[in-house]
């Protein structure tokens, strides 16, 4: 089947199998990687992409039902070379270590944010459910979120300040 997608700006025609997951699609077929393959079962979040600006899990979803869709992926947050606030917040407040779940994490946080520009700490744990960091305790995460949401409210410091 042929799918049409705008990917990270763009554009893009491609001959798919009807079976194909969008995390593969966009892995194998464009060779982006920031959309993790983690868990097989829609359970830890590691695929999560923007699909028409709202954060899914990419493993969920087939590359034809995204067909004239709009996906962004972490690769696609930056712009002329400067991180995205979500992504420069993460890197701020050390909201990863080991990586693996960060592209995943980032992108739901930036979904959270474009529907909720002004989320409370529970808000954020809350919107963050169902993305898994083997990690950390999620607390530098929350920070991140957090601190992006004042930065791109421009006012680039913590809104709220995250209890010890």
């Amino acid at each position: 089947m042929k799918v049409q997608l705008t990917v990270n700006g763009e554009a893009r025609a491609d001959d798919v199998e009807p079976r194909l997951l969008l995390v593969h699609y966009l892995r194998e077929v464009l060779g982006l990687r920031a959309a993790n393959v983690g868990c097989d079962t829609t359970s830890c979040g590691a695929c999560t992409v923007l699909l028409g600006g709202r954060s899914v899990k990419s493993c969920t979803v087939l590359a034809v039902q995204a067909d004239g869709a709009q996906v962004t992926t972490a690769e696609g947050l930056a712009t002329g070379g400067e991180l995205h606030p979500v992504q420069a917040a993460f890197r701020q407040e050390h909201g990863l270590q080991c990586g693996f779940c960060t592209p995943g994490m980032v992108m739901a946080a930036t979904g959270l944010l474009s529907e909720n520009p002004h989320p409370t700490e529970a808000e954020v744990r809350e919107g963050l459910e169902g993305n898994f960091c083997r990690c950390t305790g999620y607390h530098n995460i929350v920070r991140a979120v957090l601190a992006a949401a004042g930065q791109l409210d421009g006012e680039g410091a913590l809104e709220q300040e995250v209890a010890q």
